[in-house]
């Protein structure tokens, strides 16, 4: 019996050691995984760190919050103002289409009055001591016309192929017109858009185209007044305003035929009327 209980005395050793040995296997298993999983770093957070992170991001969020506003309130001052120079601006656009028409900055169409002026035929035989300025349109006669037709209510007004409006210079040298930088020669045509009674009438109320109507019966200077439909394109020159005035001993317009008889002198061409 002995030699039994001495077997298992042996036995219950080699268990006991077996098992200790598995506990330090586990163990050691347990603490190599925890090491894996935490790569070395800690794995529980100190509270006292963990709620200052937390204020440090509110704070930053607040930032970022009052900066959004700030950005938010200049965009709308930005967009209320650019309303309202848009508005402005669209209204200075309508009130600029609506008054185009009559300051020559938009093409129109009606029915007017087209006046043709030239030079007498050099062909034609004249009386004796005909000067050479008796037979040629000069300045004052073309703004003679003009005039009247501004006078008889024009709506819009085109001398040769050139919109007019109230800085057209008419100016002539020699039979030449000169208009916006460029030089006609006649004959001469001027178009009116507008009430024809009323460009009529206004035409012979003038104190000078009567005068030149005198010149196209003694020396046969041209003249003729057509009524149509016109189109009138828009002013392309430039705007710029400048001055002039006659002087006061300058005469205005040509002498009648029977003071040029008499030994009047007349006008030279070019010069400037009112």
């Amino acid at each position: 019996m002995r030699g039994d209980e001495r077997a298992e005395g042996v036995v219950r050793r080699r268990l006991a050691m077996g098992g200790v040995a598995a506990v330090f296997a586990v163990a050691g298993l347990l603490f190599a995984t925890s090491a894996e999983i935490a790569r070395g770093t800690q794995l529980r957070t100190d509270r006292t760190d963990l709620a200052s992170v937390i204020r440090a991001e509110n704070a930053e969020h607040n930032d970022a919050t009052r900066r959004l506003a700030d950005l938010r309130a200049r965009i709308d001052a930005q967009e209320a103002a650019e309303a309202v120079v848009n508005s402005e601006v669209a209204a200075l656009r309508a009130r600029a289409a609506a008054i185009a028409p009559g300051a020559g900055l938009a093409p129109v169409r009606g029915r007017g009055l087209t006046v043709t002026m030239t030079d007498a035929p050099r062909d034609r035989q004249q009386p004796p001591g005909t000067a050479a300025d008796y037979l040629v349109v000069h300045q004052q006669d073309v703004q003679g016309v003009v005039n009247a037709l501004w006078a008889g209510g024009a709506e819009a007004m085109k001398l040769m192929d050139q919109r007019v409006i109230s800085t057209s210079a008419v100016r002539c040298v020699g039979n030449t017109l000169i208009l916006q930088g460029r030089v006609y020669s006649p004959p001469f045509s001027i178009s009116a858009i507008g009430d024809p009674d009323r460009l009529r009438k206004a035409m012979e109320a003038s104190p000078t185209i009567p005068i030149y109507l005198e010149y196209v019966k003694s020396y046969g200077l041209g003249w003729n007044v057509e009524e149509r439909d016109l189109v009138m394109p828009a002013f392309s020159g430039s705007l710029q305003l400048h001055h002039a005035r006659v002087p006061e001993d300058e005469p205005v317009g040509r002498p009648s035929p029977s003071e040029s008889s008499r030994g009047t002198s007349t006008s030279e061409p070019g010069e400037r009327r009112p």
